[in-house]
C-alpha cells in the first residue's frame, strides 16, 4: 500500500506510570489540529507491576496492529513512557521505523522517587538500575533518528530533574510533572520538533 501524506504524519503517544492514553487528550487535540494522525497506546497494567520491557512489547504489538507495514512514524513518550519508547526503539526494532523520538520528563538516568516503590517497573527506573545501564550502554543507536527531550527544572517526580535530558534538550517552566502533558509550552516544543 502506498503511504499517503496523512499516514506519513503518524505520531504514537506513550503514557507514563499510573496513567492511560487519556492523559494525552489535550495534546492529541492540539496535534490533530496541526495535521498529525495521533495514536495513543494504553499499556496494561500501568501500575509498575510489570517490567518496562514487557510494556515495550505491548507498544510493538500496538504499532504493528495500528500502522501499515513499514510505515514510519514519530514517537512521543511521557515519563515512564519515554523509557518504554526507548526500549522499543533500541531493543525491539523500532529504530527501523521511528523518525523522531521525543521524551517528556522521562528518567533517562533514573529518579530517586523510584526507591519508594518496590514493584519491578519503578525498580527499573532507579538510578544505576540494570535496565537503565543496559539502555544507556548503547545509546548511540538513537543517533539514527532525531531525539529530543523536554523537561522542567521544577519536576518533583524526576529527581534530579536533569535526568530527563537526552539528545536535544528543551526545558520549559512547568510547575508539576503531570502538567507537562497539559502545557501549551510543551505542546509547542513537540510540534516544532515533529514539524521539522
Amino acid at each position: 500500500m502506498k503511504l499517503t501524506e496523512h499516514n506519513s504524519r503518524a505520531v504514537v503517544l506513550v503514557h507514563g506510570i499510573w496513567d492511560t492514553s487519556r492523559v494525552f487528550a489535550r495534546m492529541t487535540k492540539w496535534l490533530e489540529a496541526r495535521g498529525f494522525r495521533v495514536l495513543a497506546v494504553d499499556l496494561q497494567p500501568s501500575d509498575g507491576s510489570v517490567g518496562l520491557d514487557v510494556l515495550a512489547e505491548q507498544l510493538r504489538e500496538f504499532v504493528e496492529r495500528e500502522l501499515e507495514d513499514g510505515e514510519m512514524f514519530d514517537l512521543v513518550g511521557f515519563s515512564m513512557g519515554g523509557l518504554v519508547s526507548r526500549y522499543y526503539v533500541q531493543r525491539l526494532g523500532g529504530v527501523e521505523r521511528v523518525r523522531r523520538l521525543v521524551t517528556i520528563s522521562s528518567p533517562h538516568r533514573g529518579t530517586w522517587w523510584a526507591y519508594f516503590a518496590g514493584k519491578v517497573g519503578p525498580r527499573q527506573m532507579r538510578p544505576g538500575s540494570d535496565f537503565l545501564r543496559d539502555l544507556n550502554r548503547d545509546v548511540a543507536v538513537l543517533e539514527r533518528m532525531r531525539v529530543a527531550s523536554i523537561w522542567t527544572p521544577l519536576d518533583l517526580m524526576i529527581v534530579p530533574a536533569w535526568s530527563s535530558r537526552l539528545g536535544e534538550g528543551f526545558w520549559v517552566v512547568v510547575g508539576l510533572h503531570a502538567w507537562m502533558v497539559r502545557s501549551r509550552k510543551c505542546f509547542e516544543v513537540v510540534g516544532r520538533v515533529l514539524g521539522e
